[in-house]
């Protein structure tokens, strides 16, 4: 390619296609006023000179510029990917441009907030959730909408929609019970993570609902090596649980495989077991894990309704039923 050589400009395109520079740039602005004809001989010029619009001028005169940073992370855990397609989805049928920022937590957006400042953004989604005061009020100072996946955090800027955890939690106290068991474990997850506080604040309200023991804990993560962990702590003594809450898919994945493996007990006939997130794997033959879905597209659905509330408004908080997914994992012969 020559040295010399310059991208095409709206300039040219208007020469080619006969028009002014001014109804080159209406044919790019939706909604904006211009014969089709007029459109028509602009977008066959565009396309032979191969023009793409510059959108810095735009971005200059308006500060927006379209773009909403998707921050993600836990890639280790499909949830996050099923999340980030959601999101990318959503936002393209919106007309909005996506901004991917990485983050190294798989829980938390307190991290990110230096990162996030340095960017012309529009707005901000996330899976991850926010976990501290202090970095909602300095996220709050952007002076965009941010929306967090199961975050306990909301405010003017900070908006948050939510997974039922602590509902789902009582209604797997009441599943296990109902389906004979006597003697419950808790396989958690990271303690500041907020979903994981209300799962397990479920989980012991249905149980004391229903008269019976608190659920003995282990765990501490999110990934299959926590559920391996956690299964080896609750079946290491003679009280052995018979029916486990995990608080995500992935901790039950662990906990199942060890149980085979390490204490040759079947699930459902030894133990039952209940998963959340209803990931694909799930279904899949070594498992076949009841568990909660948490509606990905209809969490997604609800962020990007946030992202349009205005500043100050008290809506700023949604919480969306998660479903009950029943397979063989509960279900003894």
């Amino acid at each position: 390619m020559s040295g010399n050589w310059r991208p095409p400009s709206s300039t040219d395109v208007a020469r080619a296609a006969g028009v002014s520079q001014s109804a080159v740039s209406r044919a790019f602005t939706p909604g904006a006023r211009i014969a089709e004809a007029t459109r028509a001989k602009v977008m066959a010029a565009a396309e032979a000179l191969g023009y793409r619009p510059n959108l810095l001028p735009k971005i200059l005169q308006t500060n927006r510029s379209g773009i909403v940073a998707v921050v993600v992370g836990g890639f280790y855990n499909p949830y996050f990917a099923m999340t980030l397609e959601a999101f990318s989805l959503a936002l393209t049928a919106a007309g909005r441009q996506m901004l991917l920022v990485r983050v190294d937590s798989d829980r938390v957006l307190d991290g990110v907030v230096d990162q996030l400042a340095g960017y012309r953004v529009d707005a901000v989604v996330s899976a991850l959730a926010l976990t501290s005061q202090d970095a909602a009020d300095q996220l709050a100072k952007l002076r965009i909408p941010i929306v967090t996946l199961n975050s306990d955090l909301a405010g003017d800027w900070i908006r948050s929609v939510s997974s039922d955890n602590f509902a789902a939690g009582e209604a797997a106290a009441r599943l296990l019970h109902a389906r004979g068991g006597t003697r419950f474990g808790f396989v958690a997850g990271p303690a500041d993570s907020p979903a994981q506080v209300a799962r397990e604040a479920g989980f012991a309200q249905g149980l004391a609902s229903l008269g019976l023991p608190p659920a003995v804990r282990a765990g501490g993560g999110y990934d299959y090596a926590s559920g391996e962990a956690a299964a080896r702590a609750l079946f290491a003594g003679p009280e052995r649980p018979d029916a486990v809450f995990c608080a995500n898919d992935l901790a039950a994945f662990g906990v199942i495989d060890t149980l085979r493996e390490a204490f040759d007990l079947k699930v459902p006939d030894d133990v039952l077991v209940v998963g959340y997130d209803n990931l694909d794997m799930a279904a899949w033959a070594p498992y076949r894990l009841t568990s909660f879905d948490q509606d990905v597209e209809a969490l997604v659905e609800a962020a990007m309704a946030l992202l349009s509330v205005e500043a100050g408004a008290t809506c700023v908080a949604r919480t969306v039923p998660s479903q009950l997914v029943e397979r063989e994992s509960t279900r003894r012969r």
